[in-house]
């Protein structure tokens, strides 16, 4: 009997709540302070896990945030490997997730819009 196919999501959401644990509590990189993890998708195969992040810095720091992830990424892999019980811990790629930004973007323009001032034609 086959099971009902959500293994992946579940996987997903285990690797995220550990990932969040592990950067607020074993690693020391001062780059990965403002960083949040905001999602976690599994391919079926468990063998790859794109994680979605946040990071409250401007721009420049954005790039810095990315190599600091790069760094620990064998760390927190092992880490993963060792709280998960799979057989293979997944390989970590990391997207920064910009709806955070987005959402700022359209939450000014709308008020812009409220107080009567007119929006820039952005196509």
């Amino acid at each position: 009997m086959r099971g009902r196919g959500d293994r992946p999501a579940r996987v997903g959401e285990r690797i995220r709540e550990e990932l969040s644990t592990l950067l607020q509590r074993k690693v020391n990189d001062p780059g990965l302070s403002p960083v949040t993890i905001t999602d976690v998708s599994i391919t079926p195969d468990l063998k790859i896990a794109h994680v979605n992040y946040s990071a409250l810095v401007g721009t420049e720091e954005r790039k810095e945030v990315a190599r600091a992830l790069r760094r620990a990424e064998g760390f927190l892999r092992r880490e993963l490997g060792g709280a998960l019980g799979l057989r293979h811990a997944p390989e970590l790629h990391f997207h920064y997730d910009d709806s955070f930004d987005r959402g700022a973007h359209i939450d000014s323009l709308l008020k812009k819009i409220s107080h009567g001032e007119s929006a820039p034609d952005e196509g």
